[in-house]
């Protein structure tokens, strides 16, 4: 099991990295933990939140029969990127965090991505 430590330090990395080809696209940040998955799409710049969506809103809570799985990522994928183009946003870029782009990650981004979102 990876320490708290390197957990950060994997985050930090990643975000670093982001930020050298972002430019002013906002970022797609993703919270998995082992129950819910979350999403939100952030303006660095400005330093709020244009769109989110997860498992625990009610309207989704209903469809899904867990919020801990890729079923359920591939629906706040495809919710994200829907309040993301009434927004105005259809390019991001995407911030794993400290996750393994791979199951609920991978299922949540290929929905975004088949949605309308470019990354």
């Amino acid at each position: 099991m990876a320490s708290k430590d390197s957990i950060q330090r994997r985050s930090a990395r990643v975000r670093r990295k982001l930020k050298k080809v972002a430019g002013d696209r906002p970022r797609l940040s993703i919270y998995r933990s082992s129950k819910n998955i979350y999403a939100q799409i952030i303006d660095d710049a400005k330093g709020h939140t244009i769109a989110c969506a997860s498992t625990l809103e009610k309207d989704v809570k209903g469809k899904l029969k867990t919020g801990a799985d890729t079923a359920a990522a591939a629906e706040i994928g495809k919710l994200v990127a829907e309040r993301a183009r009434k927004a105005g946003i259809t390019d991001v870029v995407f911030d794993r965090g400290p996750y393994i782009y791979h199951g609920r990650i991978k299922a949540l981004a290929d929905a975004a991505r088949e949605s309308g979102l470019s990354f």
